[in-house]
């Protein structure tokens, strides 16, 4: 069971791998696809009727990303970022977010620095090896793209 205070006010996270099962599916075209739980993408719902903040931060530039942006509007959605501790940052900086106000979830060697700067961090079970040896990360039951996300948000609202 994932432990979040109750002071969380922004969850900021990776997408492929958190949100999504990690895999793209590729037409006779050479176009990308990505597949979404639902109970993911309520869970975006669930923070916004909230009053939670959210963030996306992907190492990629994928069409479900900006569904969800637009869906939700979500303010603070950056893609292809290949360096993602200096958008956090920002984040952190431009809403005014003290360390125990906000989380970060992801999966993958490009989330590393972003989960050691986080005080609150998450992944989940699939994530690489490296992930799992960050020092207070949690790791969700359910793994990327089928509940992980919602898992931690049902957490954080009690829902």
């Amino acid at each position: 069971m994932i432990k979040l205070p109750n002071t969380i006010k922004m969850v900021i996270t990776d997408f492929d791998g958190v949100v999504t099962d990690n895999c793209v599916y590729i037409d006779e075209n050479g176009n990308m696809s990505r597949k979404l739980n639902f109970r993911d993408v309520m869970a975006f719902s669930i923070l916004k009727k909230n009053g939670y903040k959210i963030g996306i931060i992907s190492g990629e530039k994928n069409s479900a990303i900006e569904l969800i942006k637009n869906k939700f509007q979500i303010q603070h959605v950056y893609q292809d970022i290949r360096k993602k501790i200096d958008v956090l940052k920002n984040i952190i900086e431009e809403e005014n977010l003290k360390q125990d106000e906000y989380l970060y979830m992801g999966d993958d060697i490009n989330d590393i620095e972003c989960l050691e700067y986080a005080d609150y961090k998450v992944t989940v079970p699939s994530c690489v090896e490296k992930i799992k040896t960050i020092p207070d990360i949690q790791i969700t039951t359910k793994d990327g793209g089928n509940g992980a996300f919602r898992e931690v948000v049902d957490c954080i609202t009690g829902t």
